[in-house]
């Protein structure tokens, strides 16, 4: 074999392995903040790329919770499930917000309650703004059981009109089975499972000793059949807010669920990531809803 034919092979072989690495454009992505308020503006642009335009709302409130957990205890778990699921499959992840409904417990020192109208207005013109800025697949993670109303009633109306952007409600706190179980029956608000999971996001906010000082259990003040409704339905069964026992929270309990918190989320944003049919339906529905006659029945 000759010299030349020599090098004319190791150059060949050469080329072929540089053709198997990965390009600049190829190689690991730069880490990128999840936090919407974090990221520069051309940060921002890359992040809603990387996100293919996946963000997440997650909405917590400012309330009460038993006297021993914070105002902001549905906010800050909400946020930190959130966070983590992104971290986990990336999302823009946008900044606090608890502007929900809470209106059950104004009689609380620190509650912020917005009146219903304002509470739909800010919504809609958040993910109007969210969307504008390239969020088509707005997430609304909720962190608070006063929202299970507020929170499909606004998805619904959606249909009032056209929009350029999808609307999902993820209203998943905690699994119905598995894990350590539970010690008490009535757990409905800062209890043995909301305390249990702030042991895990923000253990520091937790007073233990502070968790027996008020009654959490039900004082069963209304006399009505299971399926009459009445707004002050809550404030008759659980005057003090509080629902359950937190004392009875453990880590273990707090590290289950908020696992399983963030796995269901992450799961969401990979489902809406892979969703092409919502928008797709919503402009099909808009379109037959100008002229309902000539739709096929």
């Amino acid at each position: 074999m000759t010299t030349r034919t020599h090098l004319t092979i190791v150059s060949f072989l050469l080329m072929l392995l540089l053709s198997t690495l990965p390009s600049a454009a190829q190689a690991a992505q730069p880490k990128l903040s999840v936090h919407w308020e974090e990221l520069t503006a051309a940060d921002f642009r890359e992040g809603i790329h990387r996100a293919q335009g996946t963000c997440l709302l997650p909405f917590g409130i400012l309330e009460k919770h038993g006297p021993h957990l914070p105002l902001g205890t549905d906010l800050l778990d909400v946020r930190y499930a959130a966070l983590h699921a992104a971290e986990q499959e990336y999302a823009v992840v946008f900044p606090e917000y608890y502007f929900g409904q809470i209106a059950e417990a104004r009689h609380e020192p620190g509650t912020i309650a917005y009146s219903r109208d304002l509470q739909l207005a800010l919504l809609q013109e958040t993910t109007d703004e969210m969307a504008r800025n390239g969020c088509k697949k707005v997430i609304i993670a909720n962190g608070h059981g006063g929202n299970e109303h507020l929170l499909p009633f606004f998805a619904q109306s959606q249909l009032d009109k056209p929009h350029d952007y999808v609307v999902y409600v993820f209203d998943e706190r905690t699994p119905d089975s598995g894990g350590p179980p539970r010690k008490t029956k009535i757990d409905m608000h800062a209890g043995e499972s909301e305390t249990s999971k702030m042991m895990i996001s923000r253990p520091d906010t937790v007073h233990f000793d502070r968790a027996n000082q008020e009654s959490g259990a039900d004082q069963h003040r209304q006399n009505l059949p299971e399926d009459v409704y009445t707004g002050i339905w809550w404030y008759a069964r659980f005057p003090y807010h509080y629902s359950g026992d937190g004392s009875a929270a453990t880590k273990e309990l707090g590290k289950y669920q908020m696992d399983w918190w963030i796995d269901t989320l992450v799961k969401t944003i990979r489902a809406a990531k892979a969703d092409d049919e919502s928008l797709k339906l919503q402009n099909e529905f808009y379109e037959k809803s100008k002229h309902p006659l000539d739709t096929q029945p």
